[in-house]
């Protein structure tokens, strides 16, 4: 099979969706990786890194993309678009749901894509969401701490005497509610209630406050406080966070939505990069760059390269349809099948239909 991999185009983008010794590995197995010149260069991987193991430099992203199976890390730009072969593979972070014009178009195309957000292991975790969740969530707390500084237009309030409060006790909530207490800060953790809440609080213990989400808990938590972090993914409804909320933490906080990506969780919300990371509204300072974890892209892309380096393998050796059939987690991450789309939340936030998946690789 001929796998490519592109050089990513989003801005601020540093990652890389395969080491080179995963590439090793697909091309001992018989395959021809076609990596895109410099893809890996900004996490610290070379040409000649990826020439020593096999893999085949091309010098556009036209090249790259002309492949059976497309490989990387963010989700489809509008530029890509055209690049795509139809009738191919992508395996990617997809957010389909967030931008109509690239999911009709993939639509079009036929294209067949897995989303790294949807993939779940046996125990119905998400092995390439969540190690990118975690580095996000640990991300947040230096980032929060920086903002925080006069000289940045912040309370001028160290992180140690800041009163922190996180929003999702996922790999996210429980990664900043951690760094931000060895830091020395006050810590509450507000979310739904169940295991992830309880066995939360078993870790923070005593000294920080867990608490089930309420309206009342919530505006408690958010007047006055320093640094307010949302590590949730929150698709359509209400927000989180109203706008009279976000007022009551005061001029100078610091506000990080990790979950901007999809859909964010404040009503004042809206997407940064990391050209231009934040902005005031409120009197409060906003960071909500959707690609967060490509600040430390070494680390980044060495742990996406261990997540998917089996699927790839397996998508490679067996195909799509037979890959699918073996692995009941990887079949959870399939948005498209020949261009159709197969999750019905997706479906229905683009206002299209949807079509089972296991139907359609019943009858293929």
């Amino acid at each position: 099979m001929i796998i490519g991999i592109p050089k990513e185009i989003k801005d601020g983008e540093r990652r890389v969706a395969l080491l080179p010794d995963a590439v090793a590995m697909l091309v001992a197995n018989g395959n021809r990786v076609c990596i895109e010149t410099g893809a890996g260069a900004a996490s610290g991987f070379l040409d000649s890194d990826y020439q020593a193991v096999g893999a085949v430099i091309v010098t556009t992203a036209t090249q790259a993309y002309n492949a059976d199976l497309v490989v990387k890390v963010k989700e489809i730009q509008p530029d890509e678009v055209a690049l795509i072969r139809p009738d191919s593979m992508l395996f990617c972070f997809l957010l389909l749901h967030t931008n109509r014009d690239v999911a009709a178009a993939l639509i079009e195309r036929r294209v067949s894509a897995i989303a790294f957000e949807a993939v779940q292991d046996t125990n119905g975790k998400r092995p390439i969401l969540a190690p990118m969740s975690t580095i996000a969530g640990q991300l947040a707390i230096p980032i929060s701490a920086h903002w925080l500084m006069a000289n940045h237009g912040g309370r001028g309030v160290l992180l140690r005497d800041a009163r922190v409060m996180i929003v999702g006790a996922g790999e996210a909530g429980v990664a900043a509610g951690v760094l931000a207490q060895q830091m020395g800060a006050r810590v509450t953790v507000l979310s739904r209630p169940g295991a992830r809440l309880d066995n939360l609080a078993a870790l923070l213990g005593p000294s920080a406050r867990v608490a089930a989400i309420s309206d009342d808990a919530k505006k408690n938590a958010v007047a006055g406080a320093d640094v307010v972090i949302g590590a949730i993914n929150q698709q359509g409804g209400a927000k989180c966070l109203t706008r009279a909320d976000v007022r009551s933490m005061g001029s100078g906080a610091v506000l990080i939505d990790i979950g901007i990506d999809g859909g964010g969780f404040s009503e004042t919300s809206r997407e940064t990069t990391h050209s231009a990371p934040t902005y005031i509204d409120e009197g409060v300072i906003h960071y909500c760059v959707a690609n967060m974890p490509s600040a430390v892209p070494r680390s980044a892309s060495q742990a996406i390269s261990s997540s998917i380096a089996a699927y790839v393998a397996s998508l490679a050796r067996d195909g799509f349809k037979t890959a699918l059939l073996n692995d009941t987690g990887l079949l959870k991450g399939v948005q498209l099948y020949g261009g159709q789309l197969t999750n019905p939340a997706v479906a229905k936030q683009l206002g299209r239909t949807s079509i089972d998946v296991e139907a359609l690789l019943f009858t293929c």
